[in-house]
């Protein structure tokens, strides 16, 4: 008869952990939650203190059943979920459900090893109330503003739309940032990219005004100007000036950081990055180890690493580079993310001896390159600053400007030693002496132009949120699934775009539910289930506090808010059918023409405006000249899910389509065949070879008939001009190149 049994949410971690524990232990998985509220109606008594009706999940019951069975026949039951407040209340919903008099222990450890496994069962507790509490005031909160705004949303916009309160803020920042890119005003400015040279050698220097300050250019005009009158000038070195200084270590990762660095080291998505580290935390079967749990538990927020794993990374360290890359005094580093669970570790290894270079042939090629990054962001969190030697060197100049030019040497690489990818950057400089004649190597006019801020992929997304309070580690990545799936945003060469539906319910939101969609507000509610956790705050009241003035404000813009203002644009057009004016009008699908006299006149037609070009609607129209093959009657230009086509006129009762071809006029590179628009299934649309899927060449941006100068390969119309698909050439539509 098994004596204890001990209920984690997966098989890998039931496996890794059964590993540890001996026979009278037996480990199962519930495979996440088993109840949730109803999805069918709200599930939340707001009458009542907000009391809610928890159902138990379909897809559990067999689990429950069996993990039943597994009670019956033990004597106790230990709750080894994750240790956040998600893992807090699996735990309670286990509890609730199986409704058990035996004893009942909560464990919960940061890393899955022999060790801190069985120290936690040495030393159980109680489920926590207060988290379970914070979890649950997360999940009422949002239901409460997904169900009662969504149906808003519903009636004044149109079916299928969903606000969230945390996704229609991460929305609210993707709109904002596109608008200011929009506003965006580029200024055309100048620089001279100056090389000096001694009798052995050369290096840059840049251009300073009569102070410390950078000159400023601003025509082409001025740059020569600046180049003739400094190849004829006197140039020699002012001043030497010799510092010293240390480069210190970046923290351990967190959550946020750990996205952020595997989006730009791995290209992952914040979605993949979490998939791999759950596995990584929860074990891999590595060929002669066994299950082996190889990191800490992933989402975190808090920088501490506990003594004993520095005690082994500081042994690691010492064994492979030497005592000196182990600093005297211990690296700490200050707490900047708002509540922090300081009681928490830093994302790490389990292990400071097991080397990503023993696991490269034994696991996937992601699982390594993520376990590699957070090995070695640990190990070099805790070693020796870097050493640095910079020169900065003054030059004066017969032309009325004076030069200067910087070198850096690296002295000692301390943590840089187990960490290259770091993005600091070392030169020297040429042997120099104060008093020495330069000349100039060359002095090269550059044009340049002031450039918008980027739009946000994932890892700058998640780093906005977390600067601003908003969110928790668990919610990141959910967060930049949802605002893609919900189709308010999509995704393109790693950047998020904002649909035109995007704006409207922002601008929505923010005239009518201002607090929903506060940044601020959001990151005060944060704090507030921060609070719950702590034991500071209760649930009820704070729950009340938000819901009160919203079921308010919600009644009142019920009756409010028109939907056609919202929805509806006047035109000069008028409707072929009835005589009265032609509105464009915003549905799932987009904005389409229909008559204002609807719904006595069902006249609607496509919106091309912003889709096609003047010449491409020239070749729909002949297009459109053609018969249906099928019927003969006449083909329409219709809209659907996925963008707009051609069908028959007789629909439904001929249900003949065919796509809109729109030819560039530009031959593929790879295959001689004609790039063609095409749409993707979220209806964006982009360029690609009509010869696929034997060629699979395609661009997001509208190629043109035109190559480029540099590399001969084909240039795209972009927004904010012409660029090459290949290299970094670019120009404004009937300007000069920028750039070399």
């Amino acid at each position: 008869m098994s004596k204890k049994l001990v209920i984690v949410e997966s098989p890998a971690k039931a496996k890794t952990i059964g590993q540890y524990l001996g026979k009278d232990f037996v480990v199962r998985a519930s495979y996440g939650h088993v109840r949730d509220l109803p999805k069918s109606k709200l599930g939340i008594d707001v009458d009542d203190d907000f009391e809610v009706s928890y159902q138990l999940i379909p897809k559990a019951k067999k689990v429950v059943s069996e993990i039943k069975k597994e009670l019956d026949a033990s004597e106790e039951l230990y709750l080894a979920t994750d240790p956040d407040r998600e893992g807090e209340a699996i735990a309670w919903h286990l509890v609730e459900q199986l409704k058990t008099k035996k004893p009942i222990h909560r464990i919960s450890f940061t890393e899955i090893t022999k060790s801190a496994v069985q120290n936690a069962i040495e030393k159980p507790r109680q489920v926590s109330r207060d988290l379970v509490d914070a979890q649950q005031a997360r999940r009422i909160l949002d239901r409460l503003v997904g169900y009662k705004l969504s149906p808003l949303l519903w009636k004044k916009v149109y079916r299928g739309l969903s606000a969230g309160r945390v996704q229609s803020v991460a929305v609210r920042l993707v709109v904002e940032r596109e608008r200011e890119i929009k506003a965006f005003v580029t200024k055309e400015f100048w620089t001279l990219e100056v090389q000096l040279k001694t009798k052995s050698a050369h290096f840059p220097a840049i251009i300073l005004g009569s102070g410390a300050s950078k000159l400023e250019l601003k025509t082409e005009k001025e740059a020569q100007l600046l180049a003739k009158k400094l190849s004829a000038a006197d140039i020699s070195v002012e001043t030497i000036t010799t510092s010293e200084s240390k480069l210190k270590p970046q923290p351990p990762l967190i959550t946020s950081t750990l996205q952020q660095m595997a989006a730009r080291v791995c290209s992952f998505s914040a979605k993949k990055t979490m998939k791999i580290a759950q596995d990584l935390y929860e074990g891999i079967d590595i060929p002669g180890k066994g299950t082996v749990g190889l990191i800490t538990y992933m989402r975190t927020d808090s920088h501490n690493i506990a003594d004993s794993a520095k005690r082994q990374a500081e042994q690691q360290v010492s064994s492979m580079f030497g005592q000196r890359y182990i600093p005297s005094t211990p690296n700490t580093f200050t707490k900047k993310v708002r509540g922090a669970q300081e009681a928490h570790e830093a994302i790490r290894p389990t292990d400071f001896s097991i080397l990503p270079k023993e696991l490269e042939s034994k696991v996937s090629r992601d699982h390594y390159r993520l376990y590699n990054l957070i090995w070695q962001v640990a190990t070099a969190s805790m070693m020796s600053p870097a050493e640095v030697k910079t020169t900065a060197v003054r030059i004066k100049t017969s032309a009325g400007v004076s030069l200067s030019a910087r070198g850096r040497e690296l002295t000692f690489d301390g943590f840089l030693k187990v960490y290259p990818d770091s993005e600091e950057r070392f030169e020297r400089l040429p042997e120099l002496v104060e008093g020495e004649k330069l000349g100039l190597k060359s002095a090269d006019p550059m044009q340049h132009f002031t450039e918008p801020p980027a739009r946000y992929s994932e890892a700058t997304l998640v780093r906005e949120l977390e600067k601003r309070g908003i969110g928790r580690p668990s919610t990141y990545a959910p967060i930049m699934s949802t605002i893609v799936d919900r189709g308010y945003v999509t995704r393109q060469t790693g950047r998020f775009f904002p649909e035109k539906v995007a704006e409207v319910v922002t601008d929505l939101l923010v005239e009518n539910f201002p607090s929903i969609v506060d940044y601020n507000f959001t990151a005060e509610m944060e704090e507030s289930l921060d609070d719950i956790a702590e034991g500071k705050k209760e649930l009820v009241p704070v729950l009340r506090s938000f819901y009160q003035p919203f079921e308010k404000l919600l009644q009142e813009k019920e009756k409010t808010i028109e939907k056609k203002a919202i929805v509806e644009e006047a035109t000069d057009k008028v409707c072929p059918k009835c005589g009265k004016p032609v509105v464009i009008k915003l549905g799932r699908f987009g904005k389409f023409y229909a008559c204002s006299g609807y719904p006595e006149c069902d006249y609607r037609a496509p919106f091309l405006d912003d889709v096609f070009s003047p010449e491409q609607e020239k070749q729909i129209a002949e297009e459109v000249k053609e018969n249906c093959p099928d019927c003969g009657k006449s083909l329409a230009i219709k809209q659907g899910r996925f963008g707009t086509f051609l069908g028959c006129s007789d629909y439904p009762k001929c249900k003949f389509t065919k796509p809109i071809v729109i030819s560039s006029g530009v031959t593929c590179p790879n295959c001689g065949k004609d790039l063609v628009r095409k749409t993707t299934k979220r209806g964006k649309y982009f360029w690609g070879c009509s010869g696929y899927p034997s060629c699979k060449t395609a661009f997001w941006d509208e190629p043109i008939n035109k190559k480029c100068p540099r590399c001969q390969n084909i240039l795209l119309k972009k927004k904010a001009g012409i660029s090459c698909s290949q290299c970094d050439y670019s120009e404004e539509e009937g300007a000069p190149a920028k750039g070399k």
